[in-house]
């Protein structure tokens, strides 16, 4: 998958506002993370895999790609 059609995927299904990517790393505001990484990408010189945001949105891809099916606890109870 490229970044392209990781953005139309983000596009169809918004991530939360903020996600936990690592121990170390926590997105405060997703599209911001999002838009930034699309811009370095879109603006880097040389080969997209050794772009260090192709490599961010990749494991935020594959982040809420897991996460998917799983509940957030932030969901309403059902009636």
């Amino acid at each position: 998958m490229n970044h392209e059609e990781i953005k139309r995927h983000f596009e169809n299904n918004t991530p939360p506002k903020e996600v936990r990517l690592t121990e170390w790393a926590n997105i405060t505001d997703t599209q911001v993370f999002l838009n930034s990484c699309y811009s370095t990408i879109r603006n880097f010189n040389g080969p997209v895999d050794r772009c260090p945001a192709w490599w961010h949105l990749r494991d935020f891809y594959i982040l809420m790609k897991k996460t998917a099916g799983q509940p957030t606890g932030e969901e309403p109870a059902s009636e």
